[in-house]
């Protein structure tokens, strides 16, 4: 009999792969749900992205294996991407490797820096892949407290008190997921800070800064970020390309060479098509993100409203692609009522456990579902 690798022991299937097999169930089964789960994109980039990509299949190489750090072109197009929207000086040829979306960058990381029994302090609440894939690397996970009192924001102090010596590496995220919470420049400061006097790599996890956000900030926008710091960006969510899968990791020279060491191993670089595409989106200007933020404004009223039906609360001063919202006293378990809400109303909602202790009490609603679906799940309450 054929056993498993024992890392897999340390891992489950990823919970969105799991309620989804659920609600395509459902689906089939010829129940009416409404999906407000999943952080894709529902619309489409912009018609010059895809015609880009269209005149690209006709072009000479557009088939051919693609260098492992990208087009220039592609690389340039991100380090004036950096310039024009966080003030940020980037090497196109040394300080930035494209990915095939930032999910990937958090495992050729974790390869790239982490050794067996190396410490990672991550966040909870927080995306699960920065502890799966810790512990897929046979690295150790100590999860470090995020909580509404402190805006969402690390404990310095507490972290203090803790023993650092053998954390490698730390993991965060703004603005935040799940919550919505901003980072500030304030906040930044002190990651570098204490990333320097532990000899700690800080990774920013960057893929919502222009969704409902009038502040965009970067990591790297601080003084001596590149000594200590790396910062992952994506396509994504900025320029709805989930599917195309563009990403990319900034950084000083040595730290982005430990990061291509692991990729080129890994890969054969991106489809040429997809990134001529990107290559278009990042040239579009700030009426871009103007106009997509007035469809989210409007869904995110929506939910607001949805989600004062179901009696909780909020901060409507949160950013990014979700509504983080705490369930009224007296709830015990947040799968617990999303999956009543799932059964009894046909409406798929994320948990707040999924992200972490601290996300027991709380659900998050995504914006990536039309005016009309979100208005009908308010009517069925």
């Amino acid at each position: 009999m054929i056993t498993t690798a024992n890392r897999l022991e340390s891992v489950q299937e990823y919970y969105f792969s799991r309620k989804l097999r659920e609600v395509r169930q459902m689906l089939a089964e010829g129940k009416p749900v409404i999906n407000m789960g999943i952080g894709s994109p529902d619309l489409a980039p912009d018609a010059s992205v895809i015609e880009a990509m269209h005149k690209a299949m006709f072009d000479d190489k557009a088939h051919e294996y693609q260098s492992y750090q990208g087009l220039p072109e592609l690389r340039k197009g991100m380090a004036d991407f950096y310039q024009n929207h966080f003030g940020v000086s980037l090497d196109s040829n040394t300080e930035i490797l494209p990915l095939m979306g930032s999910k990937e960058g958090i495992m050729h990381i974790s390869l790239a820096f982490l050794n067996e029994g190396d410490e990672v302090l991550i966040p909870n609440p927080g995306y699960p892949t920065y502890a799966s894939v810790t512990e897929l690397v046979q690295a150790k996970a100590v999860f470090y407290d995020l909580v509404a009192d402190n805006n969402w924001q690390p404990d310095f102090e507490k972290l203090e008190q803790q023993d650092l010596s053998k954390v490698k590496l730390m993991w965060v995220s703004y603005p935040h997921m799940p919550t919505g919470a901003n980072g500030t420049l304030e906040l930044f400061e002190k990651l570098v800070a204490f990333g320097r006097k532990h000899h700690i790599l800080i990774v920013n996890d960057n893929p919502y800064s222009f969704v409902l956000n009038k502040n965009p900030l970067s990591i790297l926008q601080v003084d001596g970020a590149k000594e200590v710091a790396l910062e992952l960006n994506s396509l994504s969510k900025t320029y709805n390309m989930a599917g195309w899968r563009v990403g990319m990791v900034m950084g000083n020279p040595r730290l982005i060479d430990a990061v291509l060491k692991v990729k080129s191993n890994m890969d054969s670089g991106m489809f040429y098509g997809i990134q001529k595409g990107a290559i278009e989106a990042l040239k579009l200007g700030t009426d871009w993100f103007e106009k997509q933020n007035e469809i989210y404004t409007k869904r995110r009223n929506l939910i607001f409203q949805l989600a004062e039906k179901l009696k909780c609360t909020f901060d409507k001063n949160s950013v990014g692609l979700f509504v983080w919202a705490k369930l009224p006293e007296g709830i015990a378990s947040s799968e617990a009522f999303i999956d009543n809400v799932l059964l009894e109303k046909n409406i798929f909602i994320t948990p707040g456990t999924i992200f972490g202790s601290n996300g027991e009490g709380y659900i998050r609603f995504s914006l990536c579902v039309t005016e009309a679906k979100i208005e009908e799940a308010i009517a069925r309450f």
